[in-house]
């Protein structure tokens, strides 16, 4: 299935995601990328899939799921290095300068990686998504110093409009034990 989009819906409650999973699946033909419980005893779920299709799973996912969203979102027209990055397979060749974005929210870290990379000549290294992060989540990437600095500020910025920024950051000249584990 062509990814065209990607919809996620982060929850409250581990039961209630459950049965939000069920209800998007038989809502579209959509990919489940994700369902499981995460850190603080949330409940997150990602799908792919064509934009109308992941939009219709999210609307009834979010409807089933009866008070216990926490955050959602649909990403049109997704940038090839999100679905890699989130499931631990994009390789990059070297780690130039490093930017990271801190985000309180799943939802909203995701749609700042897209941004980001959207923005300027990046690659994402990571997206690591609240598990042994107390709910958080993070995004690391790599290119010219300048490039990522612009990626991180259009990053950070959605984020901080929400008032779910944690922390950004971008390491000129990263020493090369910072980022021995990222290649």
């Amino acid at each position: 299935m062509k990814a065209d989009a990607l919809g996620l819906l982060e929850l409250n409650s581990v039961a209630a995601g459950l049965q939000v999973v069920d209800a998007m699946l038989k809502a579209a033909q959509v990919e489940l990328v994700i369902a499981r419980s995460i850190c603080s005893g949330k409940y997150l779920v990602i799908i792919a899939g064509a934009v109308a299709e992941v939009q219709a799973s999210v609307q009834s996912g979010a409807m089933m799921a009866e008070g216990a969203v926490i955050d959602s979102t649909v990403i049109p027209r997704l940038h090839p290095d999100i679905l890699p990055a989130v499931s631990g397979i994009n390789r990059v060749a070297s780690i130039r300068s490093l930017g990271m974005i801190e985000s309180f929210s799943v939802a909203s870290l995701l749609e700042a990686a897209d941004a980001a990379a959207k923005t300027a000549n990046v690659e994402i290294v990571e997206i690591r998504l609240a598990m042994a992060l107390g709910g958080k989540a993070f995004v690391t990437l790599t290119g010219d110093v300048s490039a990522v600095r612009e990626a991180v500020e259009t990053g950070a910025f959605l984020v901080a409009q929400k008032g779910l920024l944690v922390n950004k950051v971008v390491i000129p000249a990263p020493a090369p034990g910072l980022y021995r584990d990222y290649i």
